[in-house]
């Protein structure tokens, strides 16, 4: 028992590791350079854009290479040791930039260190994501593990997005990625060197590359799973990139409160997500994760209407308890994916389903592209030079409007999602069947 609580921790602070870069570049690169250093909303918008169709060709790609992987080290560390040091230089040089840029220099030198960080942080969290439903073969193990989990990746936002004004405020935002970056890439090491994958024997099949995209294409549940996942991705990257506006322009409070804001959230998520995790265990997968989905939508309504500190507070902990329900569930339904295709074809191949899922959540950036894009037309909100006459309107839709209509979008998706019925071998171990 002893040992599987620490496989556990193992496995799953892992996540701390992995959450505390991204979340750190997602969060606050729109305030960086465009209210920071004067990026236009729509080149903003354009960068979004491009990585996420960079994303369509990679995605498929690191997820197959490392399905083929055969070393000693196993099939999916080598990619996380390799991985690590290039995500945290990544960091590093897109809050680092030379002092002489601007203009278009700006705009090349921001995509270029938006999407190779981005895209590291692809293959980090393919494999990641590749070894869980590996080293955790049954549904409890599962529901335990992603609890302590998700945990971790709430303590590491508290870290990486709360506490951040702070800590910029005080070290400027180059120092704060470097400890961040050195942070995170030490617990991802950490994980990956004390992960035991299965051994691969040569016997074993190696996935196809055509096979593996066919199989895909045609799998409806892939897609339905991952069209629910990138509109709550869009919502959830609309609401951390967002916040930092509407603390600024529409409730109008100092930036460094955004961290009571950010903090209501997480803390609020933290707590919930042992209540969701019960919840799964206790009742059907499916549902849970449909009423989580539901939850998250509806708490975008209150939001909308604060107008101070306080009732910022009470709203976001409305976001928080959704936020803690999908995050407990989806990646529940991403393992019975990958377990439903094994099953099928008789081919391991979690990197390349994993990635691909990935570069379904990364299809979020088409559509925080498009509130970018909105709030300029819109409100004629071009930056933080010019923020245009209703920045506080413009940064309420962004905040909470938008979102709202990704998560309603993102609920419908779900109710197609159906998985065959199938009774465990022991009866005795409780099924999450949707």
């Amino acid at each position: 028992m002893k040992s599987e609580r620490l496989k556990s921790f193992n496995y799953a602070i892992g996540m701390f590791g992995t959450s505390i870069p991204i979340n750190m570049l997602k969060t606050y690169a729109a305030i960086f350079y465009v209210d920071g250093l004067g990026l236009k909303t729509t080149q903003f918008a354009l960068i979004l854009f491009v990585y996420t169709f960079i994303d369509v060709l990679d995605n498929p790609v690191y997820g197959f290479l490392s399905d083929r992987t055969r070393t000693k080290w196993g099939r999916r560390r080598p990619w996380l040791v390799i991985g690590t040091p290039l995500l945290v230089l990544g960091l590093i040089a897109f809050y680092s930039p030379p002092a002489f840029i601007a203009g278009k220099s700006m705009l090349a030198y921001a995509m270029l260190f938006y999407m190779f960080t981005g895209t590291v942080d692809s293959v980090i969290n393919a494999n990641y994501g590749a070894l869980f439903p590996e080293l955790f073969p049954d549904d409890v193990s599962r529901a335990k593990t992603n609890a302590m989990r998700q945990a971790f990746q709430l303590v590491a936002m508290i870290i990486s997005i709360a506490l951040t004004p702070i800590v910029t405020n005080a070290l400027g935002f180059s120092l704060t990625s470097i400890i961040y970056g050195v942070l995170g890439g030490v617990v991802i090491l950490y994980m990956s060197l004390t992960a035991r994958e299965k051994e691969i024997t040569d016997e074993e099949e190696k996935p196809k590359l055509w096979d593996s995209i066919k199989s895909l294409v045609t799998n409806r549940n892939f897609w339905i799973a991952g069209l629910t996942n990138a509109f709550y991705s869009a919502a959830m990257a609309l609401v951390l990139a967002g916040m930092p506006f509407f603390v600024k322009y529409t409730l109008q409070i100092p930036d460094g409160q955004s961290t009571i804001l950010f903090a209501s959230v997480l803390l609020i998520a933290i707590g919930c997500v042992v209540l969701w995790a019960w919840f799964v265990r206790k009742f059907r997968l499916i549902p849970i994760w449909r009423i989580a989905l539901a939850s998250l939508a509806v708490a975008f309504i209150p939001l909308f209407f604060a107008n101070s500190l306080m009732t910022a507070i009470i709203s976001s902990a409305l976001v928080g308890f959704g936020f803690a329900g999908v995050i407990t569930t989806m990646d529940l339904i991403g393992a019975k994916i990958m377990d439903e295709d094994t099953r099928k074809h008789n081919v391991r191949r979690e990197g390349i389903i994993s990635n691909a899922l990935g570069f379904m959540n990364r299809l979020s950036g088409l559509f925080t592209s498009l509130a970018f894009l909105l709030i300029s037309v819109l409100f004629g909100f071009e930056s933080g030079d010019n923020p245009g006459a209703q920045p506080g309107l413009a940064s309420r839709f962004l905040m909470t409007v938008f979102p709202m209509v990704m998560m309603v979008i993102s609920l419908g998706f779900s109710f197609l999602l159906k998985f065959a019925n199938r009774k465990p071998k022991n009866s005795n171990i409780p099924t999450l069947e949707g």
